[in-house]
């Protein structure tokens, strides 16, 4: 077995991702790595549930060896065997996000090949994580492009702080990747913003809806609400999708604290703006969650705007596990061209 890759917990942006991004590439590359200090940026260090459940949904379909797998465990070790294809469930058994455990796991499903069909209970839609819609509707559809074959069937969403979420997602790498390109948006399709709600009063995605059309311009046609039936506890989401030809982005506000409903949507609409006036396609969410395909197959290319913490401790991550170039160029005005060699 490969020497053991040792990794400091506290680097870079201090929480949760060094974590998941050493456990997809140590399934991917079949190095085993030990990390200390988790997650010692944050105001309770060490691994939380959410995190806990990506450490074991990895070795569960790798048949790893773990040390320090606990709740609130500082350090870990993990040594993994060889990837399985095969159906695998995995509960968070909180509002912790389920989608940030299958993003653990996704890029090692697809540089194993073969079919993986997963269910996942917990958050899917959770203020510091991707949301279930994000997950299909921008960073699978990235990933259609380079030969994945993924469908998301939903039986219940967990909106945070209650979570009590369920969904499948069935998994397959059709032959070798491609290379991932996205360097221009193309022509805009369409643009869509739509509400989720429950358990809050009707009034408030009804005004959310009137200042998204007569305050920030919305075309009222293309402002969608809907009451989360399937919700365990209240929800009170906007999602703003843009759809381009080359690319979608997603940009969500959330009202976990009683906002008003105008305040949400002028908050989501300053985020926005900031995407549409970077004229770049890649959204600064998704340059991060891109690099690990991109890293473990062809390779590939993106503009993308100022990156994040995220994304940096990200790259560093990735150089510890493979010998892949990565550079991330200032092309001026904001605009970052990533480039992951093939």
């Amino acid at each position: 077995m490969p020497d053991e890759i040792i990794l400091d917990g506290s680097s870079g942006e201090g929480g949760g991702q060094i974590l998941r991004s050493s456990l997809a590439l140590s399934m991917a590359t079949g190095k085993p790595f030990r990390i200390h200090r988790i997650r010692a940026g944050r105001k309770k260090p060490g691994l939380m549930r959410q995190h806990l459940t990506c450490v074991k949904a990895a070795a569960r379909v790798c048949s790893a060896r773990l040390e320090g797998a606990e709740l609130g465990s500082t350090a870990l070790s993990f040594r993994p065997g060889p990837m399985v294809p095969g159906r695998y469930s995995f509960s968070v058994g909180s509002a912790g996000s389920s989608t940030l455990v299958f993003q653990t796991l996704m890029p090692a499903l697809i540089a194993a090949g073969g079919t993986f069909e997963l269910t996942l209970e917990g958050g899917t839609h959770n203020p510091a994580a991707p949301t279930l819609d994000f997950l299909d509707r921008v960073y699978l559809a990235a990933l259609r492009r380079i030969g994945v074959r993924a469908d998301i069937t939903v039986e219940r969403r967990g909106f945070f702080p209650i979570g009590g979420g369920k969904w499948s997602v069935s998994v397959t790498a059709a032959g070798a990747p491609a290379p991932l390109i996205i360097t221009e948006r193309g022509p805009m399709l369409g643009q869509t913003a739509r509400m989720l709600w429950s358990r809050i009063p009707p009034s408030e995605p009804e005004r959310a809806r009137a200042h998204l059309s007569s305050v920030l311009g919305w075309n009222p046609a293309d402002i969608e609400t809907e009451e989360a039936v399937d919700s365990q506890g209240p929800a009170d989401v906007i999602m703003a999708e843009l759809r381009y030809a080359n690319i979608t982005e997603m940009i969500t506000a959330f009202n976990p604290f009683g906002a008003s409903p105008e305040a949400v949507c002028d908050g989501l609409m300053a985020d926005v703006g900031r995407y549409r006036e970077s004229e770049t396609p890649v959204g600064w969410r998704l340059a991060d969650q891109l690099l690990l395909p991109m890293a473990l197959g062809a390779g590939g290319s993106f503009r993308t705007m100022p990156l994040s913490s995220h994304t940096r401790t990200n790259i560093e991550t990735i150089q510890r596990f493979l010998e892949r170039k990565i550079e991330a160029l200032d092309a001026g005005e904001g605009v970052m061209e990533v480039a992951v060699s093939g």
